[in-house]
């Protein structure tokens, strides 16, 4: 009995150490990781948020400047936030440091920085701004950019838009509309119609009369419950009557999708050429009806890194225009100075221009993390911006980390949604950090690279006979590069190249 008492739950009070971030650390490094348009909104609320902190107006003149001299960050038309240490600057601060950022701040010290920072800036603005200044011209030519850019629309926006122009009544539209929103980004509805219309309690073939509805809408072939489904639907809305295509989509999908035409024309006894006519036909309809709409979409990205050729290297700039450039009010300063000021006042100015200090350093932070971080990559670099992806080195996010100082989780926040615009064109970051394939002179080359060798080899192979995977290893293995059948395998189906007998001419 004892033993069974032993086992009740019981309720005590346990002591015991535990590592946590501070909501500040913890901004930080949010901060660090997410790309310049949601940094520029997180900013903009601060600014909406909290009444000490300023935007500072900026010039639209383009220059190199490093007014700050312990940045060694150059930036395109930046005034230049305050200086941080190599320490902070790391982005992976240590426990202590973490346990730190918990303690009070000594207000003092921390006002007379901020009331430096405020006149080096300051200083800084006005004697650029004798030049030119950011005028209200320049700052409505700015919104009409930024109202110009057009919405992102999904596919089950694109449906509903014309679910709301039929003719349906509102209780049908609501069915339409959970059929929609069970339509998945290809475009086929992911849930059986029985379970809906059980779910529901409704007649299962008047559901079935609104899918097809839905079954009529652009993009054609969009609410299919299987490939078989999708392709008959677009080869109903050709308007061509096929009925070997017809035949071949509803029986012979399989053998289609292996090339077995013979097997398929003795099946359906008509001549090889006619399923030849057919299976070209059919090649041309969309399995993925719904990414039509997302293609259609352009995807805006802000390159944050800029790389030219400075004296014959490549160096890293950042593009702070991108970002709005903050301060300390002068005017919530003044009230903490003026005796007229109530206690409860002061304390609450104390608490937000401590909010927007850490924002400004953090600012600060973020972008000379990422200054060196994007040095490093460019400097291992220099032969692809010259030469192209063929000669792309590897490089490893480990082997930056240990190069600037930091851990490799800081690297990946910093890379991660991050672009950088170079003279050969823009690319993501993180298309830098690639393994390599030693070759047989003992060279190391990265596997984008050997991705473009093998894109090339087919890309110029003879389409009546095509090369297999062993063949575009003997190529390779010609061209000094060393790898498996099946590590060509993956990088082809990395690259969606079919296999040979699939690419072999119809």
């Amino acid at each position: 009995m004892a033993d069974m008492q032993s086992l009740k739950p019981q309720l005590a009070q346990v002591q015991q150490l535990q590592q946590i971030l501070a909501p500040q650390l913890r901004q930080s490094l949010e901060m660090l990781q997410v790309p310049v348009m949601e940094l520029q909104a997180m900013i903009r609320k601060e600014l909406e948020t909290n009444p000490t902190v300023e935007e500072v107006p900026s010039d639209k003149g383009v220059q190199i400047d490093d007014a700050d001299p312990d940045s060694e960050v150059p930036t395109v038309r930046s005034e230049q936030p305050p200086s941080i240490s190599d320490d902070e600057a790391d982005g992976n601060a240590a426990p202590a440091k973490e346990a730190d950022e918990l303690k009070p701040l000594d207000f003092d010290r921390e006002f007379e920085a901020i009331a430096e920072l405020d006149r080096e800036w300051r200083d800084y603005f006005f004697q650029d701004a004798q030049s030119r200044s950011y005028t209200e011209e320049d700052a409505e030519r700015r919104q009409f950019l930024l109202d110009s850019l057009p919405q992102r629309k999904s596919l089950q926006d694109h449906l509903l838009e014309q679910l709301n122009e039929s003719t349906l009544s509102e209780a049908d539209r609501q069915l339409g509309e959970l059929l929609i929103g069970n339509i998945n980004e290809s475009g086929y509805l992911t849930v059986p119609l029985e379970e809906l219309a059980q779910t529901t309690g409704t007649d299962l073939q008047h559901l079935q009369d609104i899918l097809t509805l839905i079954q009529d809408f652009h993009p054609t072939g969009v609410g299919a419950r299987d490939l078989k489904e999708c392709l008959l639907i677009q080869l109903e809305r050709s308007g061509r009557k096929d009925p070997v295509a017809e035949a071949i989509i509803r029986e012979h999908l399989d053998k289609l999708a292996e090339r077995k035409h013979e097997e398929i024309a003795k099946a359906l006894k008509v001549p090889v050429e006619e399923v030849n006519v057919a299976a070209r036909f059919i090649s041309t309809l969309n399995p993925a009806p719904g990414q039509a709409i997302s293609d259609e979409l352009p995807s805006y990205v802000v390159p944050e890194v800029i790389v030219e050729k400075v004296d014959g290297r490549y160096v890293v700039m950042l593009d702070d225009d991108q970002l709005p450039h903050i301060r300390i009010s002068n005017h919530y300063r003044s009230l903490l100075n003026d005796p007229n000021t109530s206690p409860e006042t002061k304390s609450y100015i104390r608490e937000k221009i401590r909010a927007g200090v850490f924002l400004i350093k953090s600012l600060h932070q973020r972008q000379k993390t990422i200054y060196r971080i994007a040095s490093e990559i460019v400097e291992a670099q220099q032969a692809f911006f010259e030469n192209g992806i063929s000669a792309l080195k590897p490089l490893t996010m480990a082997e930056v980390a240990r190069r600037v100082g930091v851990h490799e989780t800081t690297v990946s926040r910093a890379v991660a949604g991050k672009y950088m615009k170079t003279p050969i064109g823009v690319f993501e970051m993180k298309f830098f950090f690639t393994p390599g394939v030693r070759t047989t002179d003992g060279r190391q080359v990265s596997n984008k690279t050997v991705k473009d060798m093998i894109a090339n080899l087919v890309g110029n192979e003879d389409v009546d006979r095509p090369l297999s995977d062993q063949e575009i290893v003997a190529k390779l293995a010609e061209q000094g590069i060393q790898v498996a059948r099946r590590t060509v395998a993956k990088y082809r189906l990395m690259l969606k190249i079919p296999p040979s007998h699939i690419r072999k001419r119809m």
